[in-house]
């Protein structure tokens, strides 16, 4: 296969690549995290389309930090080429409190 860069237009799953993301956790006890993240490798799914693992620690905030693990939802194609995927995810519970996050990651090439 040819090689795929982070800009290329590509139809199909294209293997072995990632996503990145930049978010923002929920307001709980008065503050939120930043949430900055890169996915595990495409990993194939019986539909023929794919997810994402993704494991991290948000951004030092009020005093704490909170773990996360979670799997993204299935490939979303966008158009030209391109998809992302939908996650939505609860942190660890510290200081008392937990975080969602939610949102969508940055575009990859493949439609699947």
């Amino acid at each position: 296969m040819k090689r795929v860069g982070k800009d290329d237009f590509a139809p199909g799953f294209v293997p072995g690549h990632n996503h990145g993301s930049v978010d923002y956790t929920s307001v709980n006890d008065g503050h939120v995290h930043q949430c900055l993240d890169i996915s595990s490798p495409a990993i194939p799914t019986k539909d023929g389309s794919h997810v994402h693992y993704t494991e991290g620690y948000v951004l030092f905030e009020d005093g704490h930090t909170h773990h996360y693990m979670a799997y993204s939802g299935p490939a979303i194609p966008v158009g030209n080429g391109m998809h992302v995927h939908y996650y939505d995810f609860y942190t660890t519970e510290d200081d008392g409190h937990k975080h969602r996050v939610k949102g969508v990651d940055m575009p990859a090439p493949g439609t699947k």
